[in-house]
């Protein structure tokens, strides 16, 4: 017997529940991936999955009580035991305070349409490549290891109100550390992308060494401010941060930087005095996301209630002023704002920067840093957004507009909301992808910066 689809199983379980109201959130993921180290490929496999998220609703005196569960499920009996779980937590709740009339609306046209999938053979241009650059690294004393992973997730989204939403989403990346045969110097290059037709494994193996060969000279530099270039990987480790802690209710409650002094939230004042912009859309080239809200909990910045909400482009800011946080319907009564939930997709802009590119903002520095990417980024502080982490894989020297060596590394205490008043340049915005958080939120696009006076704390034995 065929196992069920995925849009049966969602089926399944809205008749299943026995709630009020009901939605069933299936995902059904395929992926493939290779890896490899010391110029040889190691392993390499095709895997695939399906979850399911149930969110049960009951009718209470006074609001509505919700429950979910999430797992594994592939079968009409597995489905059911979560359909039950959730039941049975949206029986044993309180009215939930983010409660809202559900979502309504007909099924999609494409709902009955098949889950896409991913295989091997999107590495067909890509493998050949690789090879070759396993063959010239090892020729010229170099050691490359890295990994690269495809996956394609549809999403069916099926409520009890009616709707019946589908989508597919692929997503890739790819990431290369190039090292020196002593093992003593190491640099990094990675990227997203949707199908590997535009990742170039010559160039990637070209650009490792280039940036070994800047390690070949070793300087000592002592920690402080320093004129720093931060390429648009860096750019997109410290922005995705500050774009997760963004939130309507945290702000609105006092919780955050966005949060304004007398109460209330910074929606509406400046935050930068450059043309900045930082906006979400899920329909942005080749940047595209999921276009519905789609969440198996409710959090600062989602509300189970709000599931098949549509999404559309939103800028958070606009001009270098704060002009939304990510919130959901009820937030939104609080602030008295639109209902603006976050986006899969985080695109950064400065006016008047299109023509520039990172070795621009390289010829202008005099002596300063050029950094590769950041890592073990945390939060330090809540109320200004002051982060902490380590530089990776590659900080070096410029001099009179050239890169002349490298540096150690150093740990590093910036906030991202300080940096967009104070960057002093900017390149055009390129899609990138970042190296702390890439795994999580992949699809972003930002320019580099440069930062006159970006602060090295301490000097990190991190390699």
């Amino acid at each position: 017997m065929a196992a069920p689809l995925p849009q049966d199983l969602v089926e399944h379980a809205l008749a299943s529940s026995r709630g009020d109201d009901c939605v069933v959130i299936a995902h059904d993921s395929t992926s493939a991936n290779l890896r490899w180290a010391n110029n040889t490929l190691t392993t390499n496999g095709v895997m695939r999955s399906l979850s399911v998220s149930v969110v049960s609703y009951r009718a209470l005196e006074g609001g509505t009580a919700s429950g979910s569960v999430s797992g594994s499920a592939a079968t009409f009996e597995q489905v059911e035991r979560l359909v039950a779980a959730a039941d049975t937590a949206a029986e044993s709740s309180e009215a939930a305070a983010d409660a809202q009339e559900l979502v309504r609306g007909p099924a999609g046209v494409d709902w009955h349409e098949p889950s896409a999938e991913t295989s091997v053979a999107v590495y067909a241009d890509f493998a050949p490549a690789l090879g070759d650059a396993f063959r010239r690294a090892e020729s010229s004393g170099r050691v490359l290891y890295g990994f690269v992973d495809h996956d394609v997730t549809t999403t069916y989204l099926g409520s009890s109100t009616g709707l019946r939403l589908r989508h597919v989403q692929p997503t890739g990346h790819w990431g290369c550390t190039g090292k020196t045969a002593d093992l003593v110097h190491s640099a990094w290059v990675g990227g997203a992308t949707r199908d590997f037709r535009d990742v170039d494994a010559t160039a990637m193996d070209t650009e490792l060494e280039r940036r070994l060969r800047w390690s070949e000279r070793t300087v000592d530099l002592h920690p402080g401010r320093h004129d720093t270039v931060l390429p648009p990987t860096a750019v997109a480790d410290l922005m995705i941060y500050a774009y997760w802690l963004a939130t309507a209710r945290a702000a609105h409650e006092g919780r955050s930087a966005y949060s304004h002094a007398g109460g209330g939230t910074r929606i509406g004042e400046t935050l930068s005095h450059r043309p900045v912009r930082l906006l979400s859309d899920p329909a942005h080239p080749g940047l595209e996301t999921l276009p519905f809200v789609a969440t198996a909990s409710s959090s600062d910045a989602a509300s189970v209630f709000d599931n098949g909400l549509p999404l559309q482009r939103t800028s958070w800011i606009e001009d270098g002023r704060l002009t939304a946080l990510a919130q959901t319907r009820e937030t939104a009564t609080l602030t008295e704002q639109p209902a603006t939930p976050p986006i899969g997709n985080l695109v950064m802009e400065v006016d008047g920067a299109e023509a520039r590119t990172l070795d621009d903002l390289l010829a202008g520095v005099d002596r300063g840093l050029l950094v590769t990417c950041l890592w073990y980024i945390r939060e330090v502080d809540p109320q200004s957004l002051l982060l902490t982490g380590l530089t990776r894989d590659g900080v070096y020297l410029v001099e009179n507009g050239e890169v002349t060596g490298s540096v150690t590394n150093f740990r590093f205490n910036e906030s991202p909301l300080d940096l967009l008043d104070r960057f002093s340049a900017s390149s055009r915005t390129v899609p990138t992808f970042s190296r702390e958080w890439g795994d999580y939120f992949p699809r972003t696009a930002m320019p580099a910066l440069r930062v006159p006076d970006f602060n090295m704390s301490t000097v990190s034995q991190a390699h």
